[in-house]
């Protein structure tokens, strides 16, 4: 929890029409629960909402090592399986996850909230990575 407490956008996973997807959502960490914040327009509240959904952050992206004491070369990939519930945040809650988006995809964005609380979860580091570059070595 205290890396994913150091991110503030991860990917949560489910099942949607009986196929695995993948959606980016904000979070902040609220005790032993995350709070996710995500679009409405696009229905996949309804999908979560009652399920054991994955949701995961890390820092593969830019190879920075990020929060958590992981420095330059070092990555971490954080993820963890709870029951996701509809819930309404409080004032607290809202203000810690800052202004939402204006838009997603050309559409006005109107933010939904899920509550999960992880069952079990799992952490993984990779030392020595070397740093991103643009293309791949043939």
């Amino acid at each position: 929890m205290e890396l994913l407490a150091g991110t503030r956008y991860g990917r949560a996973s489910l099942s949607l029409h009986a196929l695995p997807f993948v959606t980016m959502t904000r979070h902040i960490v609220t005790g032993d629960e995350l709070l996710l914040r995500m679009h409405r327009g696009h229905g996949y509240h309804r999908a979560c909402d009652g399920q054991v959904i994955a949701y995961g952050a890390d820092t593969l992206a830019d190879g920075s090592g990020g929060p958590g004491g992981a420095g330059a070369g070092e990555l971490w990939s954080v993820q963890c399986v709870g029951t996701a519930h509809l819930d309404a945040p409080a004032d607290a809650e809202l203000e810690r996850l800052g202004p939402a988006p204006g838009t997603v995809d050309g559409e006005a964005y109107e933010p939904v909230y899920l509550r999960v609380r992880p069952r079990f979860a799992t952490v993984h580091h990779i030392v020595g990575a070397s740093p991103f570059q643009a293309g791949h070595a043939e």
